[in-house]
């Protein structure tokens, strides 16, 4: 399966059992849906299901009734944009969470935050569990499920630094990233274009830019695969609402345009990062 090169991520309402859960999980899947539809028709070509409003978040693994609840979200998601591809990302990083609910609702991607070696979060100290996940979804007969890791994901500080090839070269060659994401150091914050042209010149998979992405630097992240964007697809730029459907479009267009030209060889006066 190729990897989308646009994903717009759905910021799920708190699910029950998280400290901010409403009560009506209806609403919530109701709500995912509309987002699902609202990407869709936007053009996106791929969508990312995330659990976005559990703050705070499970260092380890999320409770059953989380599990439950992503996958009625992900399938009223399936439902609201048939064609579109479907990923899950369980936060802080139950990556076997997120390969159960996708082999369930038919996502064929997975977003982990940590796939190897140890980051220093919000949470503590969260390890990478790389051969759980690959043996799992082995076991599952689920190779379809592509793997988009982050490097030096945000909101995170390395145990012990590493030159960001050699991170990028691992997460790849021996933890089986089928995609690699970078990140700036929050969510909505731009992302470092020096760092980002390292990890594009190590990985041999597709790059995708997986925060702080607006319509404005997209031509500076040309050489990226693509993008997941959250932020930017929100009526006030910030994360944890609605998807607004005419930024969404918005930003579809710019992305499309930025690939068109890039490829006509447009863009080739904007310096290297």
């Amino acid at each position: 399966m190729t990897i989308p090169s646009l994903i717009g991520v759905i910021h799920l309402r708190p699910l029950p059992g998280s400290p901010g859960f409403s009560g009506d999980m209806a609403a919530v899947a109701a709500a995912c849906a509309r987002d699902a539809h609202a990407l869709a028709d936007a053009g996106f070509d791929g969508i990312v299901v995330e659990n976005y409003g559990d703050a705070p978040f499970e260092p380890g693994s999320v409770s059953p009734v989380t599990i439950a609840a992503m996958t009625r979200c992900a399938l009223a998601a399936r439902v609201a944009a048939p064609t579109v591809t479907l990923g899950i990302n369980v936060l802080r990083n139950d990556a076997e969470a997120a390969i159960a609910i996708a082999v369930a609702s038919g996502a064929s991607l997975v977003r982990v935050n940590v796939h190897v070696g140890a980051r220093m979060t919000d949470q503590g100290l969260i390890q990478g569990q790389a051969h759980r996940t690959l043996r799992m979804r082995r076991a599952l007969e689920a190779q379809h499920v592509r793997l988009l890791c982050d490097v030096d994901v945000k909101h995170s500080a390395p145990v012990a630094p590493r030159p960001l090839t050699e991170e990028t070269s691992d997460l790849v060659g021996r933890g089986g990233a089928d995609a690699v994401l970078v990140t700036g150091s929050g969510t909505g914050r731009s992302v470092n274009l020096r760092e980002l042209d390292e990890v594009i010149r190590a990985a041999s998979v597709p790059v995708l830019v997986a925060s702080g992405v607006t319509e404005g630097a997209l031509a500076a992240i040309k050489r990226a695969h693509g993008v997941i964007v959250g932020s930017a697809l929100r009526a006030d730029g910030k994360a944890g609402g609605p998807v607004d459907p005419t930024q969404a479009k918005k930003f579809a267009e710019a992305f499309h345009a930025m690939k068109r030209a890039a490829a006509e060889g447009r863009l080739d006066s904007i310096p290297p990062a």
